[in-house]
């Protein structure tokens, strides 16, 4: 394995509950399923800024790439716990299988505040 894809972290797969108006609600605390992955490269991938409440903030996006041979089951719902960040996926999770075996997957997170 190259030490490119050294690193790890833990998926947080939510628990799913339905509020009163029959909406999905999304519980990334306790109940949440937490696994540890390894085998990844998580690297910043672009600084922009945001307006969140009146008021501008800087927001780092971060790539993660699994290993080649890898295809660890993460969803765009999950989040992702790595050094000391809680890191949301924005838009799809690429999976890229080849026919006779599995290449990788990719995602572009953010930092959840």
């Amino acid at each position: 394995m190259s030490v490119l894809y050294e690193q790890s972290a833990v998926l947080v797969r939510p628990a799913v509950t339905t509020d009163r108006y029959g909406n999905k609600k999304y519980d990334y605390g306790p109940a949440a399923t937490r696994t540890a992955v390894d085998q990844l490269n998580i690297q910043p991938d672009g600084d922009s800024e945001e307006e969140t409440s009146g008021k501008q903030i800087a927001v780092t996006t971060w790539l993660l790439i699994s290993a080649p041979g890898t295809m660890p089951d993460f969803r765009a719902t999950d989040r992702l716990e790595y050094d000391g960040m809680e890191l949301e996926v924005i838009g799809r999770v690429g999976r890229w299988p080849v026919p006779t075996s599995i290449r990788h997957i990719q995602a572009q997170l953010k930092e959840v505040d």
